[in-house]
């Protein structure tokens, strides 16, 4: 019946933010951007800098990105749409250079027809055209984004000064609530550093291998790294396939080599390595939340796909201190009263031999 009952609530939850999700998306979007630049409210407040100034400059920080950002997208989008008809001639040729190559190994013409009509290079750009629409998006909400930044700017301090007040009463709460602000700072602040790197060495090997558009596929490794799982496949496949219209298989292959390279080592080696445990969410949950959000608000859901599992988790699990279970069953860690004493021990102990690392 609990089981039941929880997922008839999240169905109603869910359905209900869908149905206002041109509000919620961003509600949320401006809630995440101000915890990213709440140390440098912080800074100016430890500074003794007057009230106006701890809440115009953050705000004129979080403004001058996303405006940055939304210029980049409609300039790139544009240039994308007028671009793409121009390949028609290229495809063609391609497409009679596959059947040629398939009949040399006995592969009738018919199965190639078929393969060559399920692969239709527009419908791969007219995805990413979505996904930059559904951000583009946001630039029309962009003044009511603008308000709440404000809104939440000047609230932010009388409000963490009553979340502490309630330490005493609520304490759980209170510390799920500043363990969300701290691990989604540290993600949006990780990420980003470690995007921009890569989108440079994207947009650097894409000049090299002269691939058209290499600011507009720069800015999508950016975006798509905030993607969890699948990010990396959405922004290399649009260049790649843009090397095979333009320069031919073997540009194709180099754009494929030079992302997988550039990626996986800041990625999968460098990245997690400083992220630690700050996503505390397994591989599994992090997929479905991906899926589960993208459902709900679309693109934007995508992105920030993260900082709405964390605040899930910081309401639903890490506020209740009998449900340390809950918190092991979705980061796959042992909660420390299931484990024993010596690997408790372990656990604490840097370096030591017992020590299990965290989720990456």
């Amino acid at each position: 019946m609990v089981v039941l009952l929880t997922i008839a609530g999240a169905v109603i939850t869910l359905a209900g933010i869908r149905a206002v999700s041109s509000i919620f998306g961003p509600v949320v979007l401006a809630l995440v951007l101000v915890i990213a630049v709440a140390p440098v409210r912080g800074w100016l407040a430890a500074r003794g800098a007057p009230v106006w100034v701890l809440v115009a400059v953050p705000l004129l920080i979080v403004l001058t990105v996303l405006l940055g950002m939304v210029t980049v997208l409609a300039v790139s989008v544009a240039q994308l749409a007028s671009i793409i008809p121009t390949y028609s001639d290229r495809f063609t040729a391609l497409t009679d250079q596959a059947r040629e190559f398939a009949a040399r190994f006995g592969v009738g013409t018919e199965q190639v027809n078929q393969a060559l009509a399920a692969f239709d290079p527009s419908q791969v750009f007219q995805l990413v055209q979505t996904l930059f629409g559904g951000l583009l998006s946001i630039g029309s909400s962009l003044f009511l984004i603008a308000v709440l930044l404000l809104a939440m700017c000047l609230d932010a301090g009388a409000f963490g000064r009553i979340v502490s007040s309630g330490s005493d009463r609520r304490p759980a709460l209170v510390n799920a609530l500043a363990e969300f602000g701290r691990r989604t700072r540290r993600y949006l602040v990780v990420s980003t550093v470690f995007g921009m790197l890569t989108a440079t060495l994207d947009v650097g090997a894409l000049i090299l291998l002269d691939v058209p558009l290499p600011l507009l596929w720069g800015v999508l490794a950016l975006i798509t790294i905030y993607i969890p799982n699948i990010g990396f496949i959405i922004g290399l496949v649009p260049p790649a396939l843009l090397g095979l219209l333009d320069g031919g298989v073997r540009t194709m292959v180099l754009v494929i080599i030079a992302y997988s390279a550039i990626n996986v080592v800041t990625q999968s080696f460098i990245l997690p390595k400083f992220l630690g445990d700050a996503v505390g969410l397994s591989t599994t949950v992090t997929l479905l939340s991906l899926i589960v959000w993208t459902f709900v608000l679309g693109p934007l859901g995508a992105i920030l796909a993260i900082p709405l599992s964390l605040l899930t988790r910081a309401l639903l699990i890490d506020s209740d201190p009998s449900a340390t279970w809950a918190a092991a069953l979705i980061s796959l860690e042992e909660p420390e009263d299931a484990r024993g004493p010596e690997k408790a021990a372990g656990k604490t102990a840097e370096g030591g031999d017992d020590a299990e690392p965290g989720p990456r």
